[in-house]
């Protein structure tokens, strides 16, 4: 409501005319996108593309987005997001194929203190940038939390990990939802912010445990046990942020 009452001011940078000033619509715009691996990176970690390294503007824009309501900033980060979906779902031998985009889950809490699930918001957006550029794309929110968790923010890489191990879960029914995807569909792990991977690499390892990442075999993908049938392509991740350092090693 404020947003319609007041005057619009920049949550990047403070000027007037919008919630995201052209210029900090610049920093999102997905042509720095790349490949990042945090080191260390935490075990069973998929392939992870990232938009923009997560500092300055991006932060202020980031928080503005999942703490102060600002949920207006869900159209340029989505289409960041997009374009970190696009550039981990291309591959060499045939560009981009369809993609299912599987958010990450946050805690009941923290989606009830902002009253959105601000993953599965940016997901759908980004669903959508991708759709009006061709590419067959939609949100299957696959995953859920099976305990609470601690909040991450101050826990180490090692904490990180022993908090979310096993925390994850497939929810009943999304298995057969990604199973029933057109064959080779590669199957996003979205999040907004990736620092250690933890979070990212338990999601994977639900999908998997539910059998739904399958090893690459032409246009075949089977269950890793060898049994032969065809599940979806193989899991990959993206993210909006990513920590500077992991996005400047990255660099290339």
């Amino acid at each position: 409501m404020a947003e319609l009452v007041l005057p619009a001011e920049c949550f990047g940078c403070g000027s007037a005319g919008a919630l995201a000033c052209g210029r900090c619509r610049e920093v999102l715009d997905g042509t720095e996108v790349r490949r990042v691996r945090p080191e260390p990176a935490a075990p069973g970690l998929p392939g992870v593309s990232a938009a923009v390294a997560y500092e300055g503007v991006v932060r202020t824009l980031l928080l503005a987005y999942k703490e102060r309501g600002a949920l207006g900033l869900a159209g340029p980060l989505g289409g960041a997001l997009a374009a970190a979906v696009r550039h981990g779902a291309t591959r060499a031998d045939r560009g981009a194929g369809p993609v299912v985009l599987v958010p990450v889950p946050s805690a009941a809490r923290a989606v009830r203190a902002r009253g959105h699930d601000h993953v599965l918001r940016l997901a759908r957006v980004a669903a959508g940038r991708l759709r009006a550029e061709g590419c067959a794309a939609r949100v299957v929110p696959a995953l859920a939390l099976a305990r609470e968790v601690r909040d991450q923010a101050g826990l180490g890489a090692r904490e990180r990990r022993a908090n979310l191990a096993g925390a994850v879960r497939v929810r009943a029914g999304a298995v057969r939802l990604l199973r029933e995807v057109p064959g080779r569909t590669t199957v996003v792990l979205v999040d907004d912010l990736m620092t250690t991977g933890s979070t990212i690499a338990e999601a994977a390892r639900a999908l998997r445990a539910a059998d739904v990442e399958g090893v690459q075999r032409g246009d075949r993908s089977i269950r890793p046990g060898g049994a032969g049938e065809r599940i979806t392509g193989a899991v990959r991740a993206a993210v909006v942020a990513v920590s500077p350092r992991a996005f400047e090693i990255n660099r290339k």
